[in-house]
């Protein structure tokens, strides 16, 4: 018995129906300040998760530094963009020379390329905090000195 066009039709369209009823509607995300969840790392950096897990894949997420610590020099291997919420920040090369670094605060951006050696440092005297993409899982290579 050959199928006829229209109960193609119905059937096309009976499928595009329960389709549209099954998928979720787009929402707005919205995180107060207050519902952010701190994990903070043994150095006492500490990460909110936004999109993503940080571990696995690309990621966004809040950090906050203590106010005064720095990194030693490391690599990562994914791209690292940030905006600067609160408090300022340096992120230099090897050799580069920190008093005369450029300081970025609130509202300025960075991007910290893959492979590169730097180190990163909270130099105000507030903590600081930044909302944070990166293209890859994080990691924190040191580089040996």
């Amino acid at each position: 018995m050959p199928i006829r066009p229209a109960l193609i039709s119905l059937c096309a369209l009976a499928g595009l129906t329960l389709s549209a009823m099954a998928a979720e509607p787009p929402e707005i995300t919205l995180i107060p300040a207050p519902s952010l969840d701190w994990i903070e790392t043994a150095e006492g950096v500490a990460f909110a998760a936004l999109e993503g897990d940080r571990f696995t894949g690309p990621y966004r997420a809040m950090v906050r530094l203590p106010a005064g610590v720095a990194s030693p020099l490391h690599v990562k291997s994914a791209n690292m963009f940030g905006v600067m919420i609160e408090g300022e920040m340096i992120h230099i090369t090897e050799g580069q020379d920190a008093d005369t670094a450029i300081r970025v605060g609130a509202g300025s951006f960075y991007k910290v390329p893959k492979g590169l050696p730097h180190i990163s440092a909270c130099v105000s005297d507030v903590p600081c905090i930044a909302y944070l993409y990166q293209d890859g899982a994080f990691d924190f290579l040191p580089v040996a000195q």
